[in-house]
């Protein structure tokens, strides 16, 4: 796609180690206003996260970013991505491939949520995850801390099987919990993907879509060939690599969607 996705890098991050559910990892912090944790895609904290946490912190919020892998403020390139994705597929964090499961790293997400909920403003806070840890926004959802999951391309389980496509990437107790908190307390989520992305099937959303009915709000980009944006048929990370800052550019206008939904829910008041 011409042009460059927005880049920014660690100017103005706080970093320090969070510890929950037995894991330790660094986070970064910046902003103020209602709280949003922005968990990394692969590689990790890299430059196009670091320029949607900082567009984040413009509009309002507090942001959060772990860094469960990678090297905070390293630009992506393949091999540095596939040797984190290699590592990570064989994690027990992340259990990449498992069906029907509660993931650890879930735990830690909704024990650093809470720890946010409590010293920022609002009636909760927002959960972004992106790729590899698309789903754990909404498992992270299980909390009553969080009340505005954001699942941008979820990606696990890796969808290499019938099963694995229809899964939503959390155990059946965590989804009841969330799909329930939908239909008693207003719980509502969204959802973003390209059309094209064999990653993040659309079984999955379907899914969701079943369970959640117009509580899952789904933004679906079209990346068929020859689309009007030109999008590449493996156009994937809708909030980082695919958005470019020029006015109606369909991934700038669902990032916008994505502040619009958090701002609904988390009510930060006049961006900064």
């Amino acid at each position: 796609m011409p042009g460059s996705p927005p880049t920014s890098d660690l100017t103005g991050w706080r970093r320090a180690p969070f510890t929950g559910a037995g894991f330790t990892h660094d986070v970064y912090e910046k902003g103020t206003g209602p709280g949003v944790v922005l968990v990394p895609e692969i590689p990790g904290v890299h430059p196009g996260v670091l320029a949607l946490g900082d567009h984040l912190v413009d509009q309002g919020f507090t942001v959060v970013i772990p860094s469960p892998f990678g090297e905070p403020g390293r630009p992506v390139s393949a091999p540095y991505a596939l040797g984190v994705m290699a590592r990570l597929c064989v994690t027990a964090e992340f259990r990449a491939f498992a069906t029907n499961a509660r993931r650890p790293f879930a735990d830690y997400l909704r024990t650093l949520a809470r720890d946010l909920a409590s010293r920022t403003p609002g009636p909760g806070v927002g959960v972004i995850g992106m790729c590899f840890t698309g789903g754990f926004a909404l498992a992270a959802a299980v909390d009553g801390a969080v009340v505005a999951p954001v699942l941008s391309q979820p990606s696990l389980p890796f969808p290499v099987s019938r099963a694995r496509r229809v899964d939503p990437g959390l155990s059946r107790a965590e989804f009841d919990t969330v799909v329930a908190r939908s239909k008693n307390e207003g719980l509502c989520a969204l959802g973003l993907r390209f059309s094209g992305d064999t990653l993040v099937p659309d079984d999955r959303f379907a899914t969701l879509r079943r369970h959640f009915g117009d509580a899952f709000e789904v933004i679906e980009l079209d990346s068929a060939p020859g689309n009007e944006a030109g999008f590449g048929k493996h156009a994937h990370a809708v909030l980082t690599e695919e958005v470019r800052e020029t006015p109606g550019h369909p991934a700038l206008a669902a990032r916008e969607r994505v502040v619009g939904f958090l701002r609904e829910r988390l009510d930060p008041g006049p961006a900064a």
